[in-house]
C-alpha cells in the first residue's frame, strides 16, 4: 500500500502538535527507599511536524512507549524524546507523563501510612532538551482534638502548593518532597508562635511562598524552580507565585 503519511506535502504548512494524548498506561518510577514504585500514568506524546509530511505514524507513539515503560526517569525521558525526534522525523518531540507517587509515612490516627502526591513530568526535545518536574503537596492545618460522630480527628485542608524544578543533576523525589514539607511545618509552627488567632485568617500565601522560595535556593541540584502557593476558600482562591534560576 502507499505509505500517505510519508507523502511529501508542498503546501508548506507546519503541524505545531501531532500525537496521541491520556493514554493510561503502567509504568515504574524510581524509589529512594524500595529502588522502584509502580504506578499508573495518564501520558501525552506529540510531535511538531515538518510541513514536507501531510501526517505521522500515531501508532509509533505506543510503540515507542512500549519500549520505556520501565525506564520513567531523567535519562529514560530523554531516550524516548530522542527516539520520537528520530523515528518520526519531527522538528521537537513532546512527552506530558501525569502520575501518582506515594511516600511511607509514620502511621497516623486515620491509621494511613502512606502519602499521595501528584506529579507530572514535562520532556521537549528540539535542539535541545528541557525536563521539567512538577508536584503538588497539600498545606494542612493542625485542628483541635475532637471527634464527632465517632470520626478521628483530621487536618484542616488550607490549600497546596504546587513546584516545578529543572533539574541540573539528579536528586531523589522524596528529598524535594520532603524538603518542601519542612519549610510548610516551619512556617505554620512560626505562625502558631506568634499569634494565638485563628490559623485559617493568619497564615499567608506570601509567607508560605517566600520560605519555600528560600529553601528550595539551596539545593544545588536545581537550575530553576517555580513555586505557587495557593489558598482556598468558598468560591474563590488567593495565590502568591514566585521563580529562580541559577
Amino acid at each position: 500500500m502507499k505509505d500517505i503519511q510519508s507523502e511529501l506535502d508542498y503546501r508548506r504548512i507546519n503541524i505545531k502538535k501531532v500525537g496521541v494524548k491520556t493514554i493510561s498506561y503502567p509504568i515504574t518510577v524510581l524509589d529512594k527507599a524500595r529502588k522502584c514504585q509502580h504506578t499508573v500514568a495518564t501520558v501525552n506524546m506529540y510531535v511538531n511536524l515538518p510541513h514536507r509530511f501531510k501526517g505521522t505514524h500515531m501508532s509509533r507513539f505506543v510503540e515507542i512507549l512500549n519500549r520505556f515503560h520501565g525506564q520513567i526517569d531523567l535519562r529514560g525521558f530523554h531516550h524516548i524524546l530522542e527516539e520520537m525526534k528520530e523515528r518520526l522525523e519531527a522538528e521537537a518531540a513532546h512527552v506530558e507523563m501525569g502520575f501518582t507517587y506515594f511516600l511511607p509515612r509514620k502511621q497516623t490516627q486515620d491509621g494511613l501510612n502512606a502519602c499521595r502526591y501528584e506529579c507530572r513530568m514535562h520532556g521537549s526535545l528540539a535542539q535541545s532538551d528541557d525536563l521539567e518536574f512538577q508536584f503538588t503537596v497539600p498545606v494542612s492545618l493542625p485542628l483541635k482534638e475532637m471527634v464527632v460522630s465517632g470520626l478521628p480527628r483530621s487536618l484542616g485542608h488550607w490549600g497546596h502548593a504546587v513546584i516545578a524544578v529543572r533539574f541540573r543533576h539528579f536528586i531523589w523525589i522524596e528529598d524535594i518532597i520532603t524538603l518542601v514539607e519542612r519549610a510548610i511545618e516551619q512556617v505554620i509552627g512560626q505562625e502558631q508562635e506568634q499569634s494565638n488567632q485563628d490559623l485559617q485568617g493568619t497564615l499567608s500565601v506570601e509567607s508560605l511562598t517566600r520560605q519555600l522560595g528560600i529553601r528550595l535556593a539551596e539545593l544545588s541540584a536545581l537550575k530553576w524552580f517555580s513555586v505557587t502557593v495557593e489558598n482556598l476558600f468558598e468560591g474563590y482562591s488567593t495565590f502568591a507565585t514566585t521563580s529562580y534560576s541559577s
